[in-house]
């Protein structure tokens, strides 16, 4: 069944949960994560803080976004990825960003170590716009040997890669099955999303259907969302972005609404009243810069002012081609369309927007 690239609001693909396991089928243990890296699905708050910084005057806003990316953790994501292994850079003034979350305190998740969301980011040269694209979890893909050899060098799914050798495995991984050069990697931290949104006051987002979360964050787990549009506090809104059981689509369902809090993040952030309320200004840069990690060569400065004019209506929300669910051994996989993927990521590759935009419809 052909499926063309797609705006994820509108993708049904049923995913399932990642197993990470070693080539004999065993479960294996991903390195240590720091705190920082127990990173969130709600994954662009870095480009959101750097957007409404830039919209302020620019020496205030300079000066203010250097002394907060002074506190950001810096994370190493490239130094053992291997040079010849990488693809050539083609369109130099684009930026492509590999945006990373993980879910580690949701009760179905037992490793804190998997990337649940994989976001890559796409930036044109005129900075005018954003292209996300979102990579399914389970896609089945090539994934490189880690540094020590003792994992991949085979086929597993595309999260396996953040298990078994850390950020620079996982910026391999990517490469590898996009073709598409990374420049920076930033991951955001679960813990942090929830003093995020309290931090704007609430975000509005309008619910598509009524259904009940049953890994919620309210004493006793389950919390029930009713259909329309409505106000949600950190809390709510970190509910409605995890859930995935409730849905016949899955983790394709959690995709559409984490998109959803992005855009809505984006749009209260950069509002007259954040903007103008000094307090909650301060309160939401500082709670995102609690939540960031970046790699050590992003500028946070750099990409303030580049994307100063960025708004929820430059972004467009892409999911990667995908011929749907199926069977390998026993776990339970995304498939890649091929021909069709090769195709979209080459339109990221060539900084080729109207492409990319028009695979998105």
């Amino acid at each position: 069944m052909p499926h063309q690239p797609q705006l994820a609001e509108s993708d049904s693909t049923e995913a399932t949960e990642a197993t990470e396991v070693t080539p004999e089928g065993q479960p294996t243990e991903a390195p240590a994560p720091t705190k920082r890296r127990r990173t969130r699905r709600i994954v662009l708050i870095t480009l959101l803080v750097l957007a409404l910084l830039g919209a302020g005057g620019a020496v205030a806003a300079g000066l203010y976004v250097r002394s907060v990316e002074g506190g950001i953790e810096r994370v190493e994501a490239f130094d053992e990825v291997p040079a010849e292994s990488r693809p050539v850079k083609v369109a130099q003034d684009a930026k492509n960003i590999l945006v990373l979350g993980s879910d580690t305190r949701d009760p179905a998740n037992t490793s804190g170590s998997r990337s649940d969301t994989i976001i890559l980011a796409h930036l044109p040269k005129d900075r005018s716009s954003a292209q996300l694209v979102s990579i399914p979890r389970d896609t089945w893909v090539n994934v490189p040997k880690s540094k020590d050899g003792k994992h991949g060098g085979r086929n597993a799914k595309i999260n396996a890669g953040y298990a078994w050798g850390g950020l620079p495995l996982m910026v391999q991984t990517v490469e590898k099955f996009t073709g598409v050069r990374i420049d920076h990697v930033a991951i955001v931290d679960f813990a942090g999303f929830k003093e995020i949104v309290d931090a704007l006051g609430g975000v509005q987002i309008t619910v598509e259907e009524s259904f009940t979360s049953t890994h919620s964050l309210l004493p006793g787990g389950r919390r029930e969302f009713t259909k329309g549009r409505q106000t949600m506090d950190g809390a709510k809104a970190l509910d409605y972005a995890r859930e995935r059981f409730a849905f016949k689509d899955g983790d394709f369902a959690r995709i559409r609404h984490q998109q959803q809090v992005i855009r809505a993040i984006l749009d209260k952030a950069a509002s007259g009243g954040t903007l103008a309320n000094p307090a909650r200004l301060n309160s939401f840069v500082k709670a995102s810069a609690d939540a960031v990690s970046v790699d050590k060569t992003m500028s946070m400065l750099d990409l303030a002012m580049e994307l100063r004019h960025l708004r929820s209506n430059n972004l467009t929300f892409v999911t990667s081609p995908t011929q749907g669910t199926g069977q390998v051994g026993d776990e339970s996989v995304v498939f890649a369309r091929t021909d069709e993927a090769k195709k979209f990521y080459d339109a990221v590759r060539r900084d080729a927007v109207p492409e990319i935009l028009r695979a998105a419809k």
